[in-house]
Parts: structure tokens; sequence; C-alpha cells
């Protein structure tokens, strides 16, 4: 099956992966659309990053995510590459993978609902079985006081690093801070900061969850760079993550 296939069509071309029949689920109505579930967004999984990101619905109630698919790699990538379709394809090098894993999103499948970071089982590899059908992703709309950020390092439109972080402060003091990270190692995955607890203006707390962040990614050496760089890049990306959230 095949929805947007950007990615897909890709690896054909080069000729690692070859097909007898590809169908096309992108028509199939039941599968497209956004709406709000009681404090839920749900996003069909056909729907196109270029709509998501223009969506009224998303852009009132979930705004980061709006800019967040308005960095996802160029306009044409967006008009025809579909939410559903990414994740899906499991590509370890994703930017709205890393997002939604920092407000805990779901995933619907065949009646099932699934946290998306049991879904993401590692690179190009998914929990869906053969003949399994992704529905909708469904995000937890983030109480009002919370801060989403999601920040960045790509090369050639392609993220060498990923970071998004979701936080909460309380008369001075953070008291939920989720933050995930990807595209240095073989998926996406949360990490647990140790910040919940810690004043807004502890730099030694902030750079102590960039180490953390760091340790936790499980980053490999590859085209973009050794362990070494790419922990350096999550150190500094969670931080400046952070300290936009807090700003």
């Amino acid at each position: 099956m095949i929805c947007g296939g950007t990615e897909l069509l890709l690896l054909l071309k080069l000729g690692f992966a070859a097909y007898g029949h590809l169908v096309d689920v992108k028509g199939i109505e039941e599968l497209g659309g956004v709406r709000a579930d009681d404090a839920t967004l749900v996003i069909g999984a056909t729907v196109t990053h270029r709509e998501i990101e223009r969506s009224p619905l998303v852009l009132e109630r979930l705004p980061a995510l709006a800019r967040m698919e308005r960095d996802v790699a160029n306009i044409r990538v967006r008009n025809v590459g579909t939410l559903g379709g990414n994740l899906c394809f499991s590509d370890p090098h994703s930017d709205p993978a890393t997002f939604l894993l920092a407000l805990d999103a779901e995933v619907e499948y065949d009646g099932t609902r699934q946290p998306l970071a049991e879904f993401l089982v590692g690179p190009y590899e998914t929990a869906l079985a053969h003949g399994q059908l992704l529905r909708s992703v469904r995000i937890p709309l983030p109480p009002g006081d919370t801060r989403v950020v999601h920040r960045k390092l790509a090369f050639h439109e392609r993220p060498a690093a990923t970071v998004a972080c979701a936080v909460r402060v309380e008369g001075g003091t953070i008291t939920e801070a989720r933050v995930a990270v990807g595209s240095v190692g073989p998926r996406a995955v949360r990490v647990e900061t140790g910040l919940a607890g810690a004043a807004i203006e502890d730099g030694d707390a902030l750079r102590r969850a960039g180490e953390r962040a760091a340790e936790a990614a499980g980053a490999v050496e590859d085209a973009n760079g050794s362990v070494e760089y790419k922990e350096q890049l999550v150190r500094v990306l969670v931080e400046r993550c952070l300290r936009d959230a807090l700003a």
C-alpha cells in the first residue's frame, strides 16, 4: 500500500525495493480529515503535511504542530507526503515522529489504539502486521499553559538531529518536561530529563537535561557524523528547546 509515497518512490528508483503491485489508499475518504475529539486532535492517515500546516483547527488548537509541519522537507514533499505515510515508513530521520512522541500521541489501526512509542519499532519497521492499515493519529491536546517547541538541524532538507519538548511551569518551577529526540539513532525516542521540580532559571538543570538526552538518544555514526558529534547536537538542541519553552 502507498499513501503519498515520497520516500517509497525514491527507494524504488534507486533499486532498494521492488513490488509487483502498489495500492494507493489516499483516496479512501474515511482515512482523511482533521477533527477534534474532546481533548484530542485526530488526524487521518492520508492527510498531507501541507493540509496539517494550513488546517484552521490545527492552527487554533495546536499551532506548534503547524509550525513543525511547515519545516518538513520542502513544499513539494509537503503537498504530497502524508502524516500516516511518514509514520508507517518509520524513517529514523523524521520531524513528525519526534514531535508527536513529546505529546504522547497514539496511532489507531484495525480497531487498536497504540502509543506511538510502541508503534515505531525500529528503522523502517512498525508494529503493523501484514494487511493492517493505519487509520489515524491521535494527539492529546496539551493544557493551555504548556509550551511546545520543536528544533532541528538539517542537511539538504533531511534532519540530522531533531528535538521536541512540551514544558509546563507553575510559580517559577518546572512541573512537567517531556522531551523527545530523533534523527540521530535507529528511531525517535522519549528521554527522561529529570527537570520536574527545577526552577526555570536553573541553567545547570537544563544542561544536565541535555546530557541525559544525549546519553539516552542512542546515537549511531552515519553520513551525518560520528556518535560524539550527534550527542553534542542533542545536548545543544535540547538546551535550546527548553530555554525557548521557558522564555
